[in-house]
């Protein structure tokens, strides 16, 4: 295996580019989305989820591109699909329909199979449509190194191996890009290892997250995640229950959060880097830390995911005044982050909804659900009878106030070429 990687970095396409300064001065007027009016299903996924070998492929997670072009799945058949958004939203011709969950949309543009199950996924941060050097996107799968992959073609562009004591492969947990794009952070059991984007292979730096007194964060590093505001810090979660939150540049801890009844499975920051959000396994709680003091708990919002053990993403919109997080009633619930009251609430789908995650800059989101389902073992002829809003992706899309102000957070190449998303316009 180690040979073919090896093969597969001599072939690999030119390094990553670096951002540009005309990405971050280009000028958008975000839509400010209106959470009183329910959202219309834009598009369905679900019948090419379901194979005679995985009947019940359930998903894991969504996350759209930084650009707003495309939306990245990941599910249990190991897959992972990039659904590419028709023309921005606009009219292609595809029978997508608010009530038709019978049939698919469209097909995925793109399939990615990993050979085992994958723990985390996440997309280069500068990506662009335009740019194919940049349409890449990192997985990290049971017992392989963390893999890049081109998002246009889905060819292996190169690797990052990571090894143990006895030198073997040994998986990361997590994975992120740093917010400037040159290197990946991707946490291991007590240790964070950084790799350089433009040197793949197995050269790294390794962090342990314990002390020499033996104080700081143990245990299996689950989720990792930047500060948007460039302020150089980042968070890591971790199995043991707790949230570390580290500078970048020499990976100095800083505090260690302590509260999260079940083992941390993502961590997010605010838009102005100010506050993190943090949600647990098992965990009916999202809590809300001021990374300024750290001391105590802001606030919690509730979701329902008491019962399983999934790992259930929350993301907050582009204005970065409410966050949207799904449960295993199917609903996604959407909280006003300024005063951590719950606002409104929709039925996404039948079952778990694990992943949920909004545009960049269109008023619109993506959905995932599904949780795996326990056959019995006496009755062999029983099937997997599934409904359309079950192990699905959907896109939902949500009404808005077109008269808005520019945020101070603008910029990442957000182009519509004067669409005013009317398609996603409803009246309440």
């Amino acid at each position: 295996m180690v040979a073919e990687e090896e093969e597969e970095e001599q072939h690999q396409l030119s390094p990553l580019k670096e951002p540009t300064e005309a990405a971050h001065h280009q000028e958008y007027s975000w839509p400010a989305i209106r959470f009183d009016v329910p959202p219309q299903r834009a598009y369905h996924f679900h019948t090419q989820f379901r194979t005679d070998q995985k009947p019940n492929n359930f998903l894991k997670g969504v996350k759209w591109s930084p650009d707003g072009t495309c939306l990245l799945s990941s599910s249990e058949d190991n897959s992972l699909r990039v659904f590419a958004l028709p023309d921005y939203g606009g009219d292609d011709g595809t029978n997508a329909s608010s009530s038709d969950v019978d049939q698919d949309s469209f097909a995925a543009n793109l399939v990615v199979t990993e050979g085992e199950s994958v723990y985390d996924f996440c997309w280069y941060p500068y990506m662009s449509a335009a740019d194919p050097v940049s349409c890449v996107f990192a997985s990290t799968t049971r017992d392989h190194p963390i893999h890049v992959w081109d998002a246009t073609t889905g060819q292996l562009r190169c690797t990052y191996r990571a090894y143990d004591a006895v030198d073997e492969i040994t998986a990361a947990f997590s994975i992120a890009f740093n917010p400037a794009g040159n290197k990946i952070f991707a946490g291991y059991n007590k240790s964070i290892r950084v790799f350089d984007v433009h040197r793949p292979g197995r050269d790294f730096e390794m962090h342990s997250t314990l002390q020499g007194n033996k104080e700081g964060q143990t245990g299996i590093i689950s989720a990792i995640a930047f500060s948007p505001a460039h302020t150089g810090m980042l968070a890591t979660g971790s199995y043991s229950q707790t949230t570390a939150i580290y500078r970048e540049d020499n990976m100095e801890l800083l505090y260690v959060l302590h509260g999260q009844q079940g083992g941390v499975t993502h961590v997010l920051f605010s838009k102005d880097g100010n506050y993190l959000y943090t949600g647990g396994r098992k965990d009916p709680f999202i809590m809300c830390w001021d990374v300024r003091k750290a001391v105590d708990v802001v606030y919690k919002l509730y979701r329902s995911s008491e019962d399983t053990n999934q790992r259930i993403y929350f993301d907050v919109e582009p204005l970065g005044r409410h966050l949207g997080t799904g449960g295993q009633d199917g609903l996604v619930h959407i909280y006003d982050l300024q005063t951590g009251q719950w606002i409104s609430g929709f039925q996404a789908a039948s079952d778990t909804v694990n992943g949920f995650s909004f545009h960049p800059f269109l008023p619109m989101a993506g959905s995932s659900s599904g949780h795996r389902r326990f056959e019995v073992p006496e009755d062999d002829d029983a099937e997997c009878h599934l409904r359309g809003d079950e192990n699905c992706v959907s896109i939902w899309g949500f009404a808005y106030d077109s008269a808005t102000n520019s945020t101070d957070g603008g910029g990442g190449g957000a182009d519509l070429d004067g669409a005013s998303g009317e398609k996603w316009q409803q009246n309440s």
